[in-house]
């Protein structure tokens, strides 16, 4: 399972614009390639199009090694610091009255999963799945629980209408809640490092974008 995390940390809303923007260049970059892609989990501002964090699957369901060479490459490609430079397309607030600033940081990173592996350390039970859906939603078990059984993280996916399916976004959040309860353990020496690798990445970004049009200008 290939896994692609993109993140607008702690930035403004133009950073979180700026994971919109990617999120539409991905989506052009696997029609072109034949790759499917997945969003496991997409957290978003109030804004129209912005996005605090968002979880993508690349190439589930494609096993032919072409394929998840090929998800795989591309995922990796956005990995990093990276950065859009550009004049805030949002109007000044009492916060930020003069708004003059014009690079914004984001992030992404890539995670191979195996899954068999996973599945080791997590126990899977199927539930009814609530709400809208009609009979299919009342008669079948396809909801999904994960439960990763060290820890006694957990969470609860039916937004699919399998099982199987279910399962599959089930692994892939409970992974990505793991990730995110290990960097929380951390001391706060090793968050200080952590930050300070992080700040000298933001100086060097991978990808640098520039203008309303988000037009790739390095890579």
């Amino acid at each position: 399972m290939i896994l692609l995390q993109l993140s607008a940390g702690q930035g403004p809303v133009e950073c979180g614009q700026a994971v919109g923007l990617v999120l539409k260049s991905i989506e052009q970059q696997c029609r072109e390639k034949g790759i499917k892609l997945g969003i496991v989990e997409a957290i978003e501002m109030k804004e129209r199009g912005c996005f605090k964090s968002a979880l993508l699957e690349l190439g589930s369901g494609q096993l032919d090694s072409t394929h998840s060479v090929l998800a795989k490459k591309l995922a990796q490609s956005w990995q990093g610091a990276m950065l859009w430079i550009c004049q805030s397309p949002f109007l000044p607030d009492k916060k930020r009255p003069k708004n003059k600033r014009k690079n914004w940081f984001f992030s992404g990173k890539m995670y191979e999963v195996n899954d068999s592996q996973l599945d080791k350390a997590v126990t899977f039970q199927t539930c009814r799945a609530s709400g809208a859906g009609g009979q299919h939603v009342n008669t079948t078990d396809s909801a999904v629980r994960a439960t990763h059984t060290a820890t006694g993280i957990s969470v609860r996916v039916e937004s699919e209408r399998s099982q199987h399916a279910n399962k599959r976004l089930a692994r892939a959040l409970l992974f990505q809640k793991l990730e995110t309860a290990k960097l929380e353990r951390m001391t706060q020496q090793e968050k200080a490092r952590w930050q300070q690798h992080s700040e000298v990445e933001r100086g060097n970004p991978v990808r640098t974008f520039k203008g309303e049009k988000f037009v790739l200008v390095k890579q």
